[in-house]
């Protein structure tokens, strides 16, 4: 079996929905052992979340399988004698204790960090909130779109017309997972030399306006306040999306070198020349002008022609493609990104997840296998001693 990163690391994993489950996910494709600490009879709450009713009253709904395949799952009320002593064990052989309760929850419930340093001085805990463990805000409830809005990712998505919008995805609880999973590995990359835990506080809405880049920095160093802009790209010309024969194409044509290819494989070499057009700032003065003479040229062939014609010349261009499209393309086969597990429990279903894009000496990493019943591990958890 391949030996990866974080074989042998036990994490136990208090989340549920999906920031603090997708990061005990990426945790777990690397190596570690994650188990579930679900409420009896209940669980996770996305085991109720996804498009199927079906799977969603069998407590196994799209939004859950695909965020917790290759983890463990154990059910413990952690307000009972039996439960505490048995999470206490749990946390006395863990190396990450992950909880995404609001600020405080857990230390009523009385683990808070002082508590769960005496039980392993080397735990690394990390909790996940929407607003992080102190401030004014620490109280409040926070899902995914209450951090877009509160973080400014809505107000510059859509056009002047249309913003705000809300992201077509919850960016914000898989960049505030991905940030908990990071912090974690180099927690324990710390631990490795010191020897003792620590204690991570992610605020969710501080990962997201971090993850805004250039949207946020050039209002801090430049004091240009962001405004939406739909697909284009604020920082070149031409950049975004543009009209073909058959349907869109997105084209990234931020050197200057770039442009002036794109310019002489659409049939248009003299734009390089029009003053209007000859530097970048002065396309990005006049990039309505200069998209609309793109544009015209464009449509003399399909998106996939201009695709593979622009790309071939160092042209950043692609066509835009449906989730299934995407999924479907050669490039995301060819590197195993997509892994087909069993169907939880019995029975010939599949149930098909993804990886996280990377690939450790050359094998992409996958789940061991599919994600836990309810309560499936919890004669381990009994027979430990």
């Amino acid at each position: 079996m391949q030996q990866l990163p974080l074989d042998g690391v036990k994490v136990v994993d208090l989340t549920n929905v999906l920031a603090g489950p997708y990061c005990s996910y990426q945790l777990m494709l690397f190596g570690a052992e994650v188990v579930k600490v679900e409420l009896p009879g209940t669980g996770d709450l996305a085991r109720r979340l996804g498009p199927d009713p079906e799977l969603n009253e069998a407590r196994m709904g799209a939004s859950f399988l695909a965020q917790n395949a290759g983890k463990k799952s154990v059910e413990l009320d952690l307000k009972s004698r039996d439960g505490r002593a048995a999470f206490e064990s749990m946390i006395a052989g863990a190396d990450v204790l992950l909880e995404n309760f609001r600020a405080g929850v857990l230390a009523r419930l009385g683990y808070g960090w002082d508590r769960l340093r005496e039980l392993n001085p080397g735990l690394v805990c990390c909790a996940i909130s929407g607003f992080g463990q102190s401030g004014p805000m620490s109280g409040a409830p926070a899902y995914d779109q209450i951090i877009q809005g509160l973080s400014g990712m809505m107000s510059v998505t859509g056009t002047p017309d249309t913003a705000p919008l809300r992201v077509g995805f919850p960016i914000c609880d898989t960049v505030g997972g991905l940030m908990a999973a990071l912090a974690v590995s180099a927690a324990l990359a710390g631990r490795h030399r010191t020897g003792r835990g620590c204690y991570l506080d992610l605020s969710m809405l501080e990962a997201s306006i971090s993850a805004m880049g250039w949207t946020v920095s050039n209002y801090l160093v430049s004091g240009v306040e962001p405004e939406p802009m739909g697909d284009q790209n604020a920082t070149a010309a031409p950049s975004g999306t543009f009209e073909t024969a058959d349907g869109p194409l997105n084209i990234a044509a931020n050197q200057q070198a770039q442009f002036e290819t794109l310019c002489r494989l659409v049939g248009r070499p003299d734009l390089p020349a029009d003053p209007r057009f000859a530097g970048r700032e002065s396309r990005k003065t006049h990039r309505h002008e200069l998209n609309q003479e793109l544009n015209s040229a464009l449509r003399a062939k399909t998106a996939l022609e201009w695709e593979e014609m622009l790309a071939a010349g160092g042209v950043p261009a692609a066509r835009i493609l449906t989730v299934p499209q995407a999924l479907a393309l050669d490039q995301v086969r060819h590197r195993g990104f997509l892994t087909e597990l069993p169907f939880p429990g019995a029975g010939e279903r599949q149930v098909t997840v993804t990886g996280n894009g990377v690939m450790v000496d050359g094998a992409a990493l996958r789940p061991r296998g599919p994600a836990p019943l309810l309560g499936e591990h919890n004669t381990e958890i009994e027979a430990a001693p």
